[in-house]
């Protein structure tokens, strides 16, 4: 599945009764790249007194994970309402942080929601977006002689090479846009059964029973 994604990080400023809130959108796919978004606000803004924050990750028509946190703020009143536009948003592997800076004026619960809700907002709508493309892991074996086949096969597909084993074959862990996996699978069941059968030197037919009873030789997994 292909979805939008931050292609940039942005940073918006918005103000209401003297205090500042400071929101930083960035691109985010795990936990722990959320935290290093979340460090480098902490360090450009040391003296803070609340970091917010809230991320989603994978599509955002079903992410597959999602947190916040109000830092001090009463509960609900921060974490909850970034999250809450990111939801509403057609963009995944996205982190919000909204620093504030208190102004000497109570916002009251409301305000709060309001203020950081308004910052997530603002912040959404600087970024620039790019299409993620989810990728799908083959691994295959084949004969020496076939490696430069696989290899070009991946780059037609604009996918990549993750890793590539020596030994008696060759094991080759490709990455795919998962709209060319069966393409791709389709493609490298000649080989990849030969060698299974070690038969170097024919070509079976791929419609033959044994393809599928040997399928086992390529591997795959989501990335």
């Amino acid at each position: 599945m292909n979805y939008p994604v931050p292609a940039n990080q942005v940073e918006v400023l918005f103000e209401v009764k003297k205090s500042k809130f400071i929101a930083m959108a960035a691109f985010a796919n795990s936990r722990e790249s959320a935290m290093a978004v979340l460090d480098e606000v902490k360090k450009r803004y040391p003296d803070a007194r609340h970091h917010c924050w809230a991320y989603i990750f994978g599509p955002p028509s079903s992410p597959v994970s999602a947190a916040m946190a109000d830092d001090g703020e009463p509960s609900g009143t921060a974490g909850k309402p970034i999250l809450n536009v990111l939801q509403h948003k057609n963009i995944g592997d996205v982190m919000i942080v909204v620093t504030r800076y208190f102004g000497g004026i109570k916002l009251g619960a409301g305000g709060l929601v309001r203020a950081y809700s308004a910052s997530a907002q603002q912040a959404i709508e600087q970024l620039t977006v790019r299409e993620e493309v989810t990728l799908h892991t083959l691994t295959v074996d084949v004969d020496f002689k076939h490696e430069q086949f696989v290899r070009h096969l991946v780059q037609q597909a604009s996918g990549n090479i993750a890793d590539c084993r020596y030994a008696q074959q060759v094991s080759i862990d490709i990455q795919i846009p998962v709209t060319h996996v069966e393409e791709i699978k389709q493609q490298l069941a000649p080989i990849v059964n030969q060698d299974i059968e070690g038969q170097p030197g024919d070509s079976p037919d791929v419609d033959s029973p044994d393809v599928e009873s040997k399928q086992s030789k390529l591997n795959d997994s989501s990335v």
